[in-house]
This record gives C-alpha cells, sequence and structure tokens, in this order.
C-alpha cells in the first residue's frame, strides 16, 4: 500500500489536508500528515526553561487543531499518522522525508517567486523525488474531470517516458475519482519564427499532429485510451494548459515538471510553476525517473 504525505497549513483551514485525505482514501494509501510550527522565543523572559514551555505549548496548541481537522476529514477506517514539527525552513525536511517510502506530496499552493527569493511551493516542486500536488485554495467541482498535459511533439526518450507517467497518474486519478480524463497536448509555434512570418501557422500545425502520431499511438496502445481522446491545440504550453483546463472547468492537470537550475529558474521557472500562477484548481508535478 502507498502513502502521502500531506503538508498542513497554518490555521484551521488547511484544505490540502482534506483534499490529501480524500485522496489517500480513494486510492487506497495511508497518510501522514505534517505541520510546521515556528515562533522567535529569544525575547520571552525566564531563560531556556521558559522558552521550551512555550515552544512546547505551541507545538501541543498546534497538534490538537490538527488532530480535529483530521478526525473530520478522514474516512472510516483509514490509518493517518500525525506529526508536529518546530522548524523555520521547510522545505529540506519536506524534501527529505518524502525521499523514502511516500507516493506523492501534498501542499496548499501558495507559489509566489521573484529574483532572490525563491518560495517554498517552488523549491518543493524542484526538489520533491515524488510527485507533488499542489492543491488550490478556490476549487472547481470534484464532478469535473482529471486533465493530462502531454508533450506529444518530443523527440527525446526521457521526455516520452515522463508523457507515460503523466497519462497513468491521470488515468490512475479519474478512475479513483469516478471523472472522465481529458488529454491534451499544445503545439507552440516558436514567437521568433511566428513574429518574422516565417511559417504559415496551419501548416505548422498540421506538420507537427503528424510528427506526434507515432508517440500519441504508442501511448494509447500502453495506457488502453482511444485515439481520439487525445486533443491537440495551438499555442503557448502554460496559456494552453490553463485555457483547457479553464474551460473543462478539470479539478487536476496533471503535467511533468523539469526543473531549470541557477539564475534562470528564478526569473523564468518552468511549466508547472507558470500554470500555478494562473489556474484555480489542483496540480499535480511529476517529474522524469532518475
Amino acid at each position: 500500500m502507498g502513502k502521502i504525505l500531506i503538508v498542513a497549513d497554518k490555521g484551521k483551514s488547511c484544505v490540502a489536508t482534506s483534499r490529501g485525505l480524500e485522496l489517500a482514501a480513494k486510492l487506497g494509501y495511508d497518510a501522514e500528515v505534517v505541520a510546521f510550527v515556528y515562533a522567535p522565543l529569544n525575547q520571552i523572559e525566564g531563560g531556556k526553561d521558559a522558552q521550551a514551555a512555550v515552544r512546547q505549548q505551541l507545538l501541543d496548541k498546534r497538534r490538537e487543531q490538527l488532530a480535529e481537522r483530521i478526525d473530520a476529514f478522514a474516512t472510516g477506517g483509514q490509518k493517518v499518522a500525525l506529526k508536529v514539527v518546530w522548524m523555520k525552513i521547510v522545505h529540506p525536511w519536506i524534501v527529505k522525508r518524502s525521499s523514502s517510502q511516500f507516493a506523492a506530496v501534498v501542499k496548499t499552493s501558495h507559489s509566489t517567486g521573484s529574483l532572490g527569493y525563491t518560495s517554498t511551493d517552488w523549491h518543493v516542486l524542484r526538489e520533491c523525488p515524488v510527485p507533488v500536488l499542489m492543491v488550490a485554495e478556490k476549487k472547481w467541482s470534484r464532478t469535473r474531470p482529471v486533465m493530462a498535459a502531454l508533450d506529444l511533439g518530443t523527440r527525446k526518450r526521457s521526455k516520452q517516458q515522463l508523457n507515460s507517467r503523466v497519462l497513468g497518474a491521470a488515468k490512475a486519478l479519474a478512475e479513483a475519482l469516478g471523472v472522465e480524463l481529458k488529454i491534451m497536448s499544445a503545439i507552440d509555434i516558436p514567437s521568433v519564427l511566428a513574429d518574422l512570418d516565417l511559417v504559415d501557422p496551419i501548416s505548422y500545425t498540421k506538420k507537427h499532429r503528424q510528427e506526434m502520431l507515432p508517440h500519441l499511438k504508442a501511448l494509447a496502445k500502453e495506457h488502453d485510451i482511444p485515439e481520439k481522446a487525445f486533443i491537440t491545440k495551438r499555442g503557448p504550453v502554460a496559456k494552453v494548459i490553463t485555457s483547457q483546463a479553464a474551460k473543462a472547468r478539470a479539478q487536476i492537470v496533471v503535467m511533468g515538471t523539469v526543473a531549470r537550475q541557477g539564475l534562470s529558474a528564478k526569473l523564468i521557472g518552468n511549466t508547472a510553476e507558470t500554470v500555478l500562477q494562473d489556474l484555480h484548481t489542483d496540480v499535480l508535478a511529476i517529474k522524469p525517473e532518475s
């Protein structure tokens, strides 16, 4: 049986906890919920003993809050472990903890980033070795479809394998939730070519759809999905994903993510991070197998 690591938000209204427990139950997984607590205690009078007492009080209060929330949302017989950890910078703990025994990490999305600053979300997306489900605070109907976003135009073996992982995960989620599976891929015309009118968009799209067919057919056969279920749209990848997800009101978008490194990651981020800025729905980000 698999296990899901759920990262609880501060306060009582953590949507990741309820959503993570729901998905864990429907997938037949156990769950571990972790909450982080931290406050500067240096100004508390009474020395280390007084500071330790306040620290324990804060930990106990958070544990009590989270236990109540777990009791409210866990299904009968569901195995749920609870950890409350005193820590200020939390992503190294999440990454290390998820490195063994967990099938996925579930966290509420607060993705923001700027030059010189990288949010916890971005760190978790880039560094966690397992799939990461970023849960949106504002959600669409739970009866709506699961959408798989694929890169059918790739010729790289690693990305083709990633497409298969994405599709497999999306299909499993759709079946577990009892909803429709939608599959889409973008055909992105390079902006330099488009701006200079060096390509005819219709011919370019037609040509690339033909080039996608072998990979599309292989995925359809591997996952026992009709070829007509695969939809391609012309446009920038992030824009196509967000617009198609909004049109379908998808409850979860499943997509692959390959993190950039260094300064370019802070300035640009990857497609999953761009999508997270614009989508008001859950995003399951899956990395290539290492």
